[in-house]
This record gives C-alpha cells, structure tokens and sequence, in this order.
C-alpha cells in the first residue's frame, strides 16, 4: 500500500513537470514574453490564493487536533497553573496567526492587478500606528503580567514544613541528598574537592583540610624540583618554564585559600562543620504526594538545567549559586502508571542543557509515593557516614566524629 502510494506521488510530480512543459511551449507558439500575465491568469492566482488559504487553515486545525495532547500529565499542584497559561498564549497565537493569514490572503485576492485601478498612496497615518502598536503592546502586557504571576507563585519561599532536597549536578550525573534527623544539610567546600582523598565533593572536616594542605604541599615541592631542575639544565624550553610556574603559583592559592577556610573553623568552631554527618546521598530521588518540596540545585563543573517534564518544573543549575524551585506532587508513580498505562513508567530528572558529549545520558529516576512509603525508604539509606564507614571504609585522614557534607548551607 505505502509503495502504491509512493508511485502516484511520483507520478503526479511527473505530471506536473510535464504540464509545465507544455505551458511553457504554448507561451512560445503565442509569442508572449513570460512577464505578460493576463486578465485570465491574474483571476486564477487570486482564486488559487483563497483556495489555498483553506487548504492551510484546514491543515492547520487538522495538526491541532492531532497533536493537541503534546504534553504528559501535569503531576504537581502548580502544573495545571503552567497548563492554563501555555494554553493562554497558545489561543492568543493562534487567534492572531488566523486573522493575519486570512488578511494576507483576502488581500490578495481582492486587490489583484488592474490595470484601471490606481493604488492610494500615503505617508502616515496616526490611527494605524496606534493599532499596530497598541494591540501587540497589550497583548504582551497581558502575557508577561500573568507570565510573572505564575512564575512568583512557583518560586516564592517553600513553607516552613516542606522538605528540602538538594540536587547535585555534574557532568554526566546527577546526585540527590536528604537531611539526617537533624534536618540541616552540612557544607562543604569546593577548594576541597579531591577524587584521590575520596573527596569529590568537597567535603569539609579538619582531617580533610589537613589532607588537602599535606597533597598541597606534595605537589607545590614536586613542581618547584621540577622548576628547578629544568633552570639547572639549561633548557630554552620557555613555554615549559612558564607553565610550570604557573602551575606553581595555582597550587600556592589554591592553599591559601584552604587555610584562610581552616582559620574560620578554628574560629567559629567545628559545630557548623558537623551537621552533615548524618545526612543522606541518594542516586534516586523520592518524594511523598501532596506534601510541598523545595529543591536546591547546585553545580560543580557547567551550567546544567534540571528538567521534570511531569512536574512542569525547570531551573539552571549554576556553578557557585544555589537556585531554588518548590513544587507539590499530586499523582504517586503508581498512579501515573495506570493513567499511562505503562507498568515500567517513572518520572524521571533530565539534563534540559546541552551541557557535553554525554548529555543526553543525564537522568535520574524519581518515586513518588505514600507519607509511608516515602518515610520507610528514608529510613533505610544509609547516612553520609555510616557506622561500618566509621570503623572501616573511612579514608584515610577521615574525622569520624565530625564530618559536613556537600556544600555550603542551604538555608
């Protein structure tokens, strides 16, 4: 069937072709130079325009009717706020696309040429000004206006009960972390970022401060041999010289700035530096329905987006800034599967950013479930440092009685 198909398409083309052929020879017999357009010809293109007129509104509402679901089920309380307004401004495109197209038609066809009709020429006129200016001005008035509400009302301050979840991004991954019992995140430090100390997020104690320093050190006397090794030898190398200077001076502020973050825990304490020990790092998310949640993202390399299509709710995850978004859920995974109808649906984070070569491998699965069911879970992961880490899987240089976590507060 579809090669049937296929073959009359390809055989009205030929058509076409063929029957222009033939008009163009005609044009030749008679004489006429191609610019001539006569009376007769005029008509046809007027009718053709209006003809075709319709056959683009009828496509068009043939397309919005076909597609007209484009969007998941909104699954948060503000969604159907997000929903109205898109549709909102959809209606109001489409109104004006319609009555523009039909204007642009309709004029074709009803002013085309005639040689005894003389077109009315003018410089200025006050009143279509103030039309053409004043009717897209409202219009946008009215879109940014409600635009703003909606937006205010979504990323005003979370209640003071709602849950907290900081949402970590990195390059390709995106990591999750709850609050221990003491419900305050600890902090961290991104001058203390170090893979090889088990410390790729930066975590803040003093053991890993004097970690970091010590490595510090390590690398500064390693580069300064190097240096001056290279001075001794006589190398012309300059660019090498450089960069090894530079390197050097890197490595010297790099530990500067470790230490002045050393002399504020001496000063205020290590109590600040502790509140994470208990908290808990998570590679899914789960959240419990109907109950308000305030996400705090962070990044550590780029400018990630995290995206939740379901929850109608986006927002950049930027290095060196917190960015917040408060959303409720109203629809258990559960649910959504039956509404979808798929038993192996999950919501799910993306990356909206294109962010790497990786990119589009960047999710993270999200549940949402019963109070119940949400509390249980938390129950069972494990916190930052666990018992067992504190006796065995602790790194080497690890404060196990006083260990922050991730990054700087929260609050």
């Amino acid at each position: 069937m579809k090669l049937l198909i296929l073959l009359v398409i390809v055989l009205a083309i030929i058509a076409i072709v063929q029957l222009t052929k033939v008009y163009e020879l005609s044009r030749v017999l008679r004489k006429s130079r191609e610019e001539e357009i006569s009376d007769a010809d005029n008509s046809l293109n007027a009718n053709l325009m209006m003809v075709w007129m319709f056959i683009f509104f009828a496509a068009t509402l043939f397309l919005y009717y076909r597609y007209a679901d484009y969007l998941p089920v909104a699954a948060s309380a503000h969604g159907a706020k997000v929903d109205w307004l898109m549709s909102v401004n959809l209606w109001g495109i489409t109104i004006a696309f319609f009555i523009v197209n039909f204007a642009l038609f309709y004029v074709a066809w009803k002013y085309k040429y005639d040689k005894n009709r003389k077109a009315t020429y003018f410089l200025h006129d006050n009143r279509l000004e103030m039309i053409w200016t004043a009717v897209p001005g409202l219009s946008m008035a009215f879109i940014i206006i409600f635009g703003l509400m909606t937006w205010n009302d979504i990323t005003s301050p979370a209640s003071a009960d709602a849950i907290q979840i900081e949402v970590y991004s990195e390059q390709f991954k995106w990591t999750a972390r709850y609050p221990g019992d003491d419900q305050e995140f600890g902090i961290a430090n991104y001058n203390l970022i170090d893979a090889e100390a088990s410390n790729a997020l930066g975590i803040v104690s003093k053991e890993f401060i004097a970690d970091k320093l010590s490595s510090l050190d390590k690398q500064i006397e390693e580069n300064k041999a190097a240096l001056a090794e290279a001075k001794n030898s006589g190398t012309s190398a300059r660019s090498y010289l450089e960069a090894l200077e530079e390197k050097i001076y890197r490595l010297e502020r790099h530990k500067q700035r470790i230490l002045e973050l050393d002399e504020h825990s001496i000063k205020d304490g290590l109590s600040e530096w502790t509140a994470g020990a208990d908290d808990k790092i998570v590679k899914e998310i789960h959240l419990p329905v109907n109950r308000e949640i305030e996400f705090v993202f962070r990044s550590q390399d780029v400018i990630h987006s995290a995206y939740m299509p379901h929850f109608r709710a986006q927002m950049n995850a930027v290095p060196g800034q917190p960015t917040r978004f408060k959303m409720t859920p109203t629809i258990t995974t559960a649910e959504m599967r039956k509404l979808e109808k798929n038993d192996e649906f999950n919501y799910i984070l993306l990356c909206n950013k294109v962010c790497g070569a990786a990119h589009f491998n960047m999710m993270m699965n999200i549940v949402v479930e019963s109070q119940e069911d949400y509390e249980k879970w938390l129950k069972e992961q494990k916190t930052f440092l666990s018992k067992d880490e504190k006796k065995e899987g602790a790194p080497a240089g690890t404060d196990t009685t006083a260990v922050a976590v991730v990054m700087e507060p929260s609050k």
